[in-house]
């Protein structure tokens, strides 16, 4: 005797067995990792070559802020050595000299060697400055002492420039040469700039303009 239980036709109707895994769990699961990762590679190179571009940029600022005043001193300098060989044309050797390296200064072109021609030209202005204090009317000319005050100016905003400059190159060199973003600078071309530098302690102090 068959006894038919309430439900039982339901249950009937039910597929007991246990489902199958799907097949494309174990698929996806691997690619949206790797998506995921080379997204995040790529969000980090982004940010990397973006900082190396703002260093790099602010290296190019500091260059010009420098080359500006560098230019600004060699303009003055021609009023200096007239102003001087008015009331002693006869000191000529250093008046040639002053002027040749003006010249030599102008012509320099990376930070190296500019850096080398500016330091010989402050050394040439300080004993061109040094023979002014033989000529007391020279040192009381409203138009020396203009022009004194102008290139102590100068030398103070070269100096400025200059620490702003190799602290810009500083940061830049540091990830450039640091890992990982040595990796990214490396694949796009970003390369180590020099420091504007002054090489001898003698030539560190600026050219002294004040003859009182």
């Amino acid at each position: 005797m068959l006894v038919s239980l309430p439900g039982s036709e339901v249950c009937a109707g039910l597929n007991l067995e246990p489902s199958q895994p799907t097949s494309e769990a174990p698929f996806m699961t691997p690619f949206w990792i790797a998506v995921a990762v080379l997204a995040i590679v790529l969000i980090w190179i982004v940010i990397v070559f973006n900082g190396l571009v703002r260093k790099r940029n602010l290296s190019n600022e500091g260059w010009s802020g420098i080359d500006v005043q560098l230019k600004r001193r060699a303009d003055l300098v021609p009023q200096l050595v007239d102003a001087v060989r008015g009331y002693a044309a006869h000191e000529r050797t250093v008046l040639d000299e002053v002027t040749a390296m003006r010249s030599r200064a102008m012509q320099a072109k990376d930070p190296i060697e500019r850096g080398q021609a500016e330091q010989e030209l402050s050394s040439a202005l300080n004993r061109l400055l040094l023979v002014a204090e033989n000529y007391p009317d020279l040192k009381a000319a409203a138009n020396f002492l203009s022009l004194q005050q102008q290139l102590t100016d100068l030398e103070d905003q070269i100096q400025m420039a200059r620490r702003y400059y190799n602290g810009c190159v500083r940061n830049l060199n540091i990830a450039i040469e640091s890992f990982p973003s040595n990796l990214v600078a490396k694949v796009f071309g970003f390369g180590q700039r020099e420091f504007f530098q002054i090489e001898h302690d003698a030539d560190r102090a600026v050219p002294d303009a004040s003859l009182s």
